[in-house]
């Protein structure tokens, strides 16, 4: 047997999977449209001229969004070496225990500001 053939089955079965759960929300899903339905949503904020006015906006929503992704992303970091831990020995975690204190003073940093506060 070809070895790509296993392959081909493959991205086959993934193309009717998806093409199929397209087919299959098209056809099931509701297509009432309505004014709520269409109008655009932008973090809770209705956009309207009195909100637009005041210069500022609360941006808590972004701030969490943006401190989210910097610690997620940090957080990656730690997947190599959680694979490579049995032989990294004491130099792997005393290294995966500094990088873990330099992502926790910033996370408690971002606490004790009120970063992470919704009121």
């Amino acid at each position: 047997m070809n070895p790509y053939v296993s392959l081909l089955i493959m991205a086959a079965v993934a193309l009717v999977v998806a093409l199929g759960g397209l087919a299959l929300s098209a056809i099931v899903s509701p297509n009432k449209r309505n004014k709520i339905k269409t109008q655009n949503y932008e973090c809770g904020i209705d956009p309207t001229p009195a909100n637009t006015d005041h210069g500022r906006f609360p941006v808590a929503f972004y701030l969490v969004g943006m401190t989210f992704i910097i610690f997620d992303v940090e957080v990656v970091f730690l997947y190599p070496w959680a694979t490579a831990f049995h032989r990294l020995g004491f130099f792997g975690l005393s290294a995966a225990l500094v990088f873990i204190a330099l992502i926790t003073v910033p996370y408690l940093l971002e606490w004790r500001r009120g970063g992470l506060d919704w009121d």
